[in-house]
């Protein structure tokens, strides 16, 4: 096939893998009914969801009120059987299977949470009970079906991108990742991404569930809007009550309420022929709660009849869904529960239903959200932004489990789930709303909003700072998403799909390897690659790898700003050091502008040295141009590899 002319390429299809409200209102993005914006504007807008499917009959998709399809569609419903589009979900494709209705519940929970209509008394089973709702509502959605139970082949997703694209839609929300990093020519979501920028349209990007270790994140093309996932100011709260009267604190979301009495409280122990992590043995366990010394013995004991289950957890961590009575707790409090248990001959407890409470910690970056430094383009920085991706309650498949325990045979329509995949319909669900005031901004334009606005982070807005090298910028990029300032960032930083083949050509890629990306067989890479101009790249960030100049460095970076704030205004420039010591100039350190759509260039110096002989190290600081109404900022990475 590689040799017909009508092919610009073949690669083998991988398996990729599914990444998986109070939300919107921890972000500061109001309620839809103050928002001002024409309805009929809003309703214009069309997010590509490329996904699992969706179950199309949940109130989050629900027509009431929509008007026919935009003029503009071009999409069809091809849902499949027993699947029906309406004015809300205008276009269904399949290709994983035969319907483009949603079995996994994934699909459906990232749509509704990128635009899903608002919901009035949405909870789990009573629990965190509220108003569920999507960024922007009033957006329609067309889904396309490329996953399903065994994760996603990258000819279906490419699949999915070509019909997008060719549908119409306005901003594609992709949930999907690789365990690992690959050249962007082998990129599914990268190639996909870049034909889509090409035609104005935006994709957003999981940045990947493989944290908290260094260079794990997966979305390393720069046309891509990474996003990593960070916590809300919810945290699910799970008390254990011990028949001392003592009671503990740990986290789960257990929908189970007990009005019983309390029951035997047992524990490892080879005397009633239990081994392993935890009591596994039916007999001694039947309606009994279990202590676990490792949560890998949490559904083993359920399955061998347990009532519950107190197990070994990181409470800062996200809470998940038991398909039981269970709670984590921290290691301290684990000590404490065994020697309760230890020191009374009838030990009995009690597992209470979950409760919500406020956090004030957040947003802090999850432990499970991949990290940088980009490991393919090292004058890239990734992930690109931060946003909710811990604890989101969103609707769900009424059909699949609640669960990865097959036992659980509960149905909800909806459900408490954390991931990147989360995370990515926050920012999803901002581009849609921004395409509604800036209709005529382009794909990078957007970006460039986004990033620049976004509220600044630092390593203690990490779970695990302990870990400094990444938990830096390269856990929450630019900082935390902030939906209001987006609308509103006074400059932004532009690039042109000859910008993203320059970089390609510039990473030595042959001009093969760019028609595979490009899908065009006139592109070619003609001069010598460049290697260094990749710093130069127009990207809202600064970043670069100095591991062969740890002594000494100084590298100056170009970057051009277009103004779409006020007509005439002024912008200074200040530098703000964040970790480690850099010297930097801006040149000139004052831009004017006299009109809308204006460009300014400038030039950032950075020298520094004595970094660390081995091993990685950064140094950082965050560049800010204001005219007194806008703040325009860009963080500024220096850093060797570990």
């Amino acid at each position: 096939m590689t040799g017909r002319k009508d092919v610009v390429s073949v690669f083998p299809s991988k398996k990729l893998q599914l990444q998986t409200t109070r939300s919107w209102d921890f972000l500061g993005l109001p309620q839809p009914t103050m928002i001002k914006n024409p309805a009929g504007v809003a309703s214009d807008v069309v997010v590509g969801i490329i996904d699992s499917g969706i179950w199309p009959e949940l109130p989050s998709f629900d027509d009431d009120g929509f008007g026919p399809p935009p003029a503009k569609w071009k999409g069809v419903c091809k849902g499949g059987t027993n699947f029906t589009c309406n004015n809300k979900i205008i276009g269904a494709r399949y290709y994983y299977s035969q319907s483009a209705r949603d079995d996994q519940g994934h699909g459906t929970h990232t749509a509704s949470t990128a635009v899903g209509n608002v919901v009035k008394d949405a909870s789990f089973y009573g629990l965190a009970s509220g108003v569920a709702r999507g960024g922007l509502p009033s957006a329609r959605i067309a889904v396309y079906q490329a996953c399903g139970g065994f994760g996603c082949s990258s000819a279906d997703i490419l699949a999915a991108f070509d019909d997008a694209i060719a549908d119409g839609v306005d901003v594609i929300s992709v949930s999907i990742a690789t365990l690992e990093a690959v050249d962007i020519d082998t990129d599914t979501v990268a190639i996909g991404g870049f034909h889509a920028a090409r035609r104005g349209i935006l994709t957003v990007h999981s940045a990947g569930n493989s944290g908290p270790r260094s260079a794990t994140t997966c979305s390393v093309a720069p046309w891509l809007l990474s996003v990593a996932a960070s916590t809300i100011d919810r945290k699910f709260e799970s008390k254990v009550v011990l028949g001392n009267g003592k009671i503990v604190t740990g986290i789960s979301v257990n929908a189970f309420a007990d009005n019983g009495p309390e029951s035997p409280l047992v524990h490892r122990d080879q005397s009633l022929g239990c081994v392993g992590v935890c009591c596994l043995d039916s007999i001694v366990v039947k309606n009994k709660i279990v202590i676990c010394d490792s949560i890998d013995g949490k559904l083993m004991a359920f399955e061998a009849g347990a009532k519950g289950v107190i197990y070994p957890y990181n409470t800062s961590e996200a809470a998940s869904v038991v398909p039981f009575p269970a709670a984590g707790v921290d290691f301290q409090t684990l000590d404490a529960v065994i020697s309760y248990q230890n020191s009374t001959k009838n030990p009995v407890a009690k597992l209470q239903k979950s409760d919500t409470v406020r956090d004030p910690g957040a947003p802090l970056v999850a432990s499970f959200s991949s990290r940088g430094p980009n490991s393919i383009i090292s004058g890239i920085l990734k992930p690109d932004v931060s946003a909710p991706g811990v604890d989101i309650l969103a609707g769900f498949s009424p059909v699949a489990s609640l669960t990865d325990d097959a036992d659980d045979k509960r149905q909800y329509s909806f459900n408490v789930l954390s991931g990147t995949s989360m995370s990515c319909p926050h920012v999803t669900g901002v581009v849609a709303y921004l395409k509604t005031l800036h209709p005529d901004w382009s794909p990078s334009a957007l970006k460039s909003a986004i990033l620049t606005t976004a509220t600044p982070m630092h390593p203690g807005n990490v779970q695990d700072p302990s870990i400094t090298y990444a938990s830096t910028e390269f856990a929450y990029g630019s900082g935390q998403l902030n939906p209001v300032k987006a609308t509103n960032p006074g400059l932004v930083y532009e690039t042109s799909a000859q910008d993203d083949v320059n970089l390609l050509c510039n990473l030595g890629y042959t001009s093969d390897r760019l028609r595979t990306v490009t899908g065009d067989k006139n592109s070619s890479c003609i001069a010598r690659a460049d290697p260094t101009a990749i710093k130069d790249f127009n990207y809202p960030s600064i970043t670069t790898d100095v591991s062969g100049t740890r002594a000494s460095f100084k590298i100056s970076f170009l970057r051009t700003v277009t103004n779409v704030g006020t007509a005439k205004s002024t912008y200074t420039s200040q530098v703000v050091p964040t970790m480690g010591r850099l010297k930097i100039e801006v040149t000139p350190p004052v831009l004017s502008f006299g009109s809308l759509n204006e460009k300014k260039s400038f030039t950032v110096t950075v020298s520094g040295g004595n970094f660390p002989a081995k091993g990685g190290f950064l140094a950082s600081a965050a560049l800010n141009w204001s005219d007194g109404a806008h703040s325009v900022r860009s963080p500024i990475v220096i850093y060797t590899k570990e």
